[in-house]
């Protein structure tokens, strides 16, 4: 058990990690992987039966597994949290925050619903997490955030109009965080994904190109959390054509992915 979550023998440098969304998908790979390589990972999620399950499956792990149950658009509920959580397990080093929803749309559909509950839960989220978090990182005098936003986030895409609006929106308060903030006291890094076998990605009906597994985005992102870049892009193949993608004339962008909405 555990054999495709093991990292490298080199030690990684958190004691106590925080995820959110930690339940299925990246965040459930990324906390068994950290778990792996001995970290202290607390987790959270709404489905409390997922989290229980996660410490089961992480149990001949060399790290812990500890759950909160956390509804990350509840306000009060994330503020309450991370006072249990400095309370339980002193100072937090990381702070992963992941959960997030993709809701597709057509635009010929427009539903005012399907943008609300996506910007509830991965932008404002997001928001409730940060500050507690930044007023904890300023007592310790030092703290990582990492933000999980997506490629979609780069220009817009056909069906994802609530979705990548809601992850520009988490690249844009990253960069903006990353201009204010001394990064030797409080690093933040914003991470994009494009296509990983996920549950959300899972609904999707048409090809996914570069597609990768969880476990080993896990591990890529474990790598990209360690380096002084900013931007955590991932899979490389397909973040490389979204970063060309995004340079281009809107004129010729629109042919291009216009195609993709037919």
């Amino acid at each position: 058990m555990g054999e495709q979550y093991k990292l490298s023998d080199c030690k990684l440098p958190w004691t106590n990690v925080w995820v959110t969304g930690a339940s299925q998908g990246i965040g459930r790979s990324l906390t068994m992987a950290l778990a792996a390589a001995g970290v202290n990972v607390i987790a959270s999620a709404r489905g409390i039966d997922n989290l229980q399950q996660l410490v089961a499956d992480s149990a001949e792990l060399s790290g812990d597994i500890h759950i909160v149950p956390l509804d990350v658009t509840d306000y009060s509920a994330v503020l309450m949290a991370v006072e249990a959580i400095e309370a339980s397990w002193g100072k937090l080093d990381l702070a992963v925050l992941n959960a997030g929803t993709y809701l597709p749309m057509k635009a010929i559909d427009f539903d005012c619903y399907l943008i609300q509950k996506q910007m509830e839960l991965n932008v404002m989220g997001v928001c409730h997490c940060i500050e507690p978090l930044m007023q904890l990182f300023k007592q310790q005098g030092q703290g990582h955030i990492a933000i999980n936003a997506s490629l979609a986030g780069y220009r817009g895409l056909p069906n994802s109009g609530g979705y990548g609006a809601s992850k520009a929106a988490l690249i844009n308060l990253a960069e903006s965080m990353r201009v204010e903030i001394d990064q030797r006291i409080i690093k933040i890094q914003v991470i994009n994904p494009g296509f990983v076998k996920t549950p959300l990605t899972d609904k999707n009906t048409f090809p996914m190109p570069f597609l990768m597994d969880s476990d080993k985005a896990a591990h890529v992102l474990i790598k990209g959390l360690q380096s002084s870049r900013f931007e955590i892009r991932f899979p490389f193949g397909f973040g490389l054509i979204m970063g060309v993608l995004k340079h281009l004339p809107l004129s010729l962008y629109n042919k291009i992915i216009g195609r993709l909405s037919v």
